[in-house]
């Protein structure tokens, strides 16, 4: 899977939330958080319907378009890529960052200790 531009994260966003959806369901959706025209949305969602991350079924009175792709294989691609492009692949160079600038609360950490813990026993079987 190829990354998505920012443009087609919202719409997937969209379509995620509830699928299938008719075209003026998007278009008020994109309208609403984006502040989107119609032709605007539209364009997108023939485009990523030829790119394959959408699919359009037209065999109704409306067009309605579904997500080709799942949410959380998009996650994961684009968070291996987030860390690629500014961390040069190190997850401890990034939890470093948010630790300096005291992003995380408490609860965060007790988290983030949790699911260390789980991939270290994990690696001890």
């Amino acid at each position: 899977m190829r990354e998505l531009s920012g443009a087609e994260w919202h719409v997937l966003e969209s379509l995620w939330a509830d699928s299938p959806k008719v075209g003026s369901q998007i278009v008020g959706d994109m309208e609403t958080r984006k502040g989107w025209s119609r032709s605007t949305t539209l364009t997108m969602l023939r485009r990523m319907t030829e790119k394959g991350l959408v699919s359009c079924d037209n065999s109704g009175k409306v067009k309605s378009y579904a997500a080709l792709i799942h949410r959380e294989d998009a996650v994961k691609k684009e968070t291996e890529s987030f860390l690629d492009r500014v961390y040069q692949g190190s997850v401890s160079m990034l939890l470093n960052n948010f630790v300096e600038r005291k992003k995380l609360s408490p609860g965060e950490i007790r988290e983030l200790r949790k699911i260390l813990d789980q991939a270290e026993e994990g690696n001890e079987h």
